[in-house]
């Protein structure tokens, strides 16, 4: 008898296993208008059956992203949630401002080079369904500012998405379908004044919209990854079974406001938002206290519960 066999008849539940096998897919489009290089790779564990929504993990300024599929991290939780990975590299033109990224500005081509790309790794795979899979949005500096344009673009699309220490922007306001999407706006205490600036300006004028979304500073780092990796795969798994659509193909389901939580970003503090309303200062707002609390822990730079 196998050890499984015998746990299970103790009523012990095993966790899922990190895949053993698993299948990627690559798709280059052609240059566009506002890009050069637009390459995809599609990750699905060993056996996936029918894939409930793509994690699209988007690098920094023209960096090779595909390699990210590779990373234990997103795979054990692609696994978990019955998810496919998808990384991206994409570059600009040459030109002469090259800190302003512009295939960053997705709806004048590379937002659709990806949808496309999307579509042929589904048939390739031969998972159909991931042509029209809903996507959540994990990025790096470049890859949030995509992030960001790909939600304002395409809100229909999008379960969560987020912004993690960007630079250049190419909207201010975004449509109020965008401002239902729950994000998460990324900045660290020691990065350039700039890229700080502008990530509280756009946090600031769409949560006085209404946004449903928390700006979260990193103490005592610089230009990195920190801890938004982490806190941006719990805001995933909080919000995955509440957006999905209850049929196939189906239009995203929307979050109730009043079920989150409001966090103060001077106190630190949060507390359940119920009917009252948003104070007049600037506030975020999370979806679960599971998240308020890991929120909470990141900002005072203290460690996830266990």
């Amino acid at each position: 008898m196998t050890r499984a066999v015998v746990l299970l008849m103790a009523g012990v539940t095993l966790a899922p296993a990190a895949p053993t096998r698993a299948a990627t897919f690559d798709e280059v489009a052609k240059p566009g208008a506002n890009y050069d290089k637009a390459e995809f790779r599609l990750w699905l564990p060993d056996g996936a059956g029918p894939v409930r929504a793509l994690v699209v993990l988007v690098p920094g300024s023209n960096a090779e992203g595909r390699n990210i599929v590779d990373d234990p991290f997103w795979q054990a939780f692609a696994v978990k949630h019955r998810l496919g990975l998808l990384g991206c590299h994409l570059t600009d033109k040459p030109h002469d401002q090259s800190f302003i990224e512009e295939y960053v500005d997705v709806a004048k081509g590379s937002g659709q080079a990806l949808l496309d790309s999307i579509a042929a790794l589904g048939a390739k795979a031969g998972h159909p369904e991931i042509a029209t899979a809903p996507v959540m949005l994990w990025g790096m500096s470049a890859g949030g500012e995509f992030d960001y344009e790909f939600a304002v673009w395409k809100p229909d699309r999008v379960i969560a998405f987020i912004v993690n220490k960007g630079n250049i922007y190419y909207t201010a306001l975004a449509p109020a379908a965008t401002r239902r999407i729950p994000a998460l706006l990324f900045t660290s205490e020691k990065d350039l004044d700039f890229r700080i600036n502008t990530v509280n300006g756009i946090f600031a004028v769409n949560r006085r919209g209404g946004a449903l979304w928390a700006l979260t500073e990193e103490p005592g780092i610089g230009h990195e990854v920190g801890r938004s990796k982490d806190l941006g795969a719990m805001l995933f798994e909080d919000v995955l079974d509440a957006r999905l659509p209850e049929t196939p193909g189906g239009a995203l389901r929307p979050l109730s406001e009043k079920d989150g939580f409001i966090a103060d970003p001077a106190t630190k503090t949060y507390a359940p938002m119920g009917d009252s309303r948003p104070p007049n200062h600037t506030t975020c707002w999370l979806p679960t206290e599971r998240l308020a609390k890991a929120w909470q822990a990141v900002v005072t730079g203290m460690p996830f519960d266990q």
